[in-house]
């Protein structure tokens, strides 16, 4: 079981009254630590490659499945291949944490790629937190891949949020919507120091009356830097639509380059992005309140951010 580091980080990326109800694999240092399946939720370790086949079974409803990853090592570079096969008609929750505790001048660093199929009529949340701390010098990197396949009727939603803590992130991520498919992403990211966050996000509306929302919120401060590389691609008959806002402080610096690419004249696609400071009178009328000029930022930061 874990000690009280790792139960202090699993707390930050998932919730532990949840978290050992059902199905669930806690992975601690590049093994696992803890495991169960149930009746209709299967997990297994892969056979040529570090990770864990996930398969849910037809019809499943109401059902979750955690696979929490802690890394409490130091220098270390733990990489992770995760499938999961979402049954037809099934209903259930996804929450993919990782967390690293590193009190070391080294760098800690999880890898994680991953294949994702919602097959048809299915409907999947899929909760996905990235946090990090330390009490001295060291680095915290995240890098993920995740290919996603949303079969007919199928619905993807999305929530990736990057907690504060992690110094070097890079998210690769691209998903096919086949028909009436469709797919929400919520995406929130707060950076510091000299932190650094890329993601990289291709959506492809193959089907017809595919749909796509990706909002993207996210907090630059400090010397920070934010890249954000956002396409959706209409191949048929669709609707996309792709937001990006920003708040930037300090001497941050926030790249964000939402595209658009349409192959069908049915295509339906819309992008919008904004960059920009907090407002002034935001800040006044808190601080008339009664809150600190610092009180008042943090408030609407974190209201931001939600």
């Amino acid at each position: 079981m874990v000690n009280s580091i790792e139960e202090k980080v699993l707390s930050e990326i998932d919730n532990l009254d949840d978290l050992y109800k059902g199905a669930h694999n806690i992975r601690s240092n590049g093994k696992a630590i803890s495991r169960t399946s149930s009746k209709t939720i299967t997990i297994s370790n892969k056979q040529d490659k570090a990770g864990i086949n996930v398969v849910v079974s037809p019809d499943t409803k109401n059902e979750s499945v955690h696979v929490p990853v802690i890394i409490s090592n130091s220098d270390i570079t733990d990489t992770v291949y995760n499938t999961f096969d979402i049954g037809e008609n099934s209903d259930v929750t996804i929450v993919a944490g990782c967390g690293i505790h590193n009190c070391t001048a080294q760098k800690t660093e999880h890898v994680g790629i991953h294949d994702l199929f919602v097959r048809k009529g299915s409907k999947v949340k899929y909760v996905e937190k990235h946090y990090a701390e330390s009490e001295g010098e060291s680095r915290k990197v995240f890098h993920t891949k995740t290919i996603i396949e949303v079969e007919e009727n199928g619905t993807l939603e999305m929530e990736l949020v990057q907690i504060k803590g992690v110094d070097d992130s890079k998210k690769d991520l691209e998903v096919n919507l086949h028909k009436n498919a469709h797919l929400i992403i919520t995406e929130r990211i707060f950076t510091e120091l000299n932190q650094e966050a890329k993601s990289n996000l291709i959506v492809n509306l193959i089907g017809e009356d595919a749909s796509a929302q990706t909002i993207s919120r996210t907090v630059a401060k400090g010397e920070s830097k934010q890249t954000f590389n956002f396409m959706i691609n209409g191949k048929n008959k669709s609707r996309g639509h792709i937001e990006c806002d920003s708040i930037i402080m300090d001497k941050a610096v926030v790249t964000s380059v939402p595209a658009l690419c349409a192959s069908c004249e049915d295509a339906e696609l819309i992008h919008e992005a904004a960059i920009g400071k907090i407002a002034s009178d935001q800040i006044m009328k808190l601080m008339s309140l009664g809150l600190t000029e610092e009180e008042a930022q943090e408030t609407i930061l974190q209201g931001f951010l939600k």
